[in-house]
């Protein structure tokens, strides 16, 4: 039986009988209908987890007694997506497959072809939606390791991560394959996806300058909503983390 998750906070899970209140508690209770008896998933979402059985329940929250802890050691190699902003409902989209596929970290990306902008009030807003996705996609993936979603990058910024890491930019026109590629045990692997009207020359030119390999996902072009989630999979499947 799959068990529901649900998110507590730091340190919850260290006590044999947890309360789960606040919106999860609602959601638990109201919207999924928990009952007394039943058994759930609680998680920090920072690798701890433990399959829990309800014991009591409140008008907006419950609390549980632990059975049985679990942990998710760190990943490794530790696979990070900067993702282009990308406009309208696709954002959420991106945001949701890849944290179903199992990236660790999604820097978003002020890319100079986006059409979706950030600024301000709207970015804060933007980017809160981006971290609610991937908390609510996570739990649905069963992930006890929430990916981490940092603030709008600039294509500067982004060009010194990339520095020093095993980092793959996705482009069309590109020679080599990112099938061919030799991904690392460990440390990071970072993978840069372009907008809907794709990376430009200048943006290339930087990310090639500290050593970021160009490739090309496949014979057809995919959505940039889809790119990340389709170029992620085929890296985690040539290492450890998918055998």
């Amino acid at each position: 039986m799959t068990l529901a998750v649900f998110a507590v906070g730091a340190g919850a899970l260290a006590a044999r009988s947890v309360e789960l209140a606040g919106d999860e508690g609602r959601h638990a209770v109201v919207v999924r209908r928990i009952r007394v008896g039943e058994h759930v998933l609680l998680t920090d979402g920072a690798g701890h987890g433990a399959e829990c059985v309800v014991t009591s329940l409140g008008k907006h929250s419950l609390v549980a007694d632990v059975l049985v802890r679990r942990s998710e050691p760190l990943p490794s190699p530790r696979l990070v997506v900067v993702q282009a902003l990308v406009k309208g409902e696709a954002a959420e989209l991106v945001v949701d497959l890849l944290t179903q596929v199992g990236v660790d970290a999604i820097l978003p990306w002020a890319a100079s072809r986006s059409v979706a902008t950030w600024r301000g009030e709207r970015g804060d807003k933007a980017l809160g939606r981006w971290r609610s996705t991937a908390r609510e996609a996570a739990k649905q993936s069963r992930r006890l390791r929430f990916p981490v979603v940092e603030p709008l990058h600039s294509t500067h910024e982004v060009a010194t991560l990339l520095g020093g890491a095993a980092a793959f930019v996705l482009h069309e026109g590109a020679p080599a394959p990112l099938s061919g590629v030799q991904v690392p045990a460990s440390g990071d692997v970072v993978l840069v996806v372009g907008p809907e009207g794709g990376v430009t020359d200048e943006e290339l030119a930087e990310f090639a300058a500290v050593d970021a390999q160009a490739v090309r996902l496949g014979p057809t072009v995919l959505r940039a909503s889809a790119a990340g989630a389709v170029a992620a999979g085929v890296l985690l499947s040539r290492t450890d983390r998918w055998r």
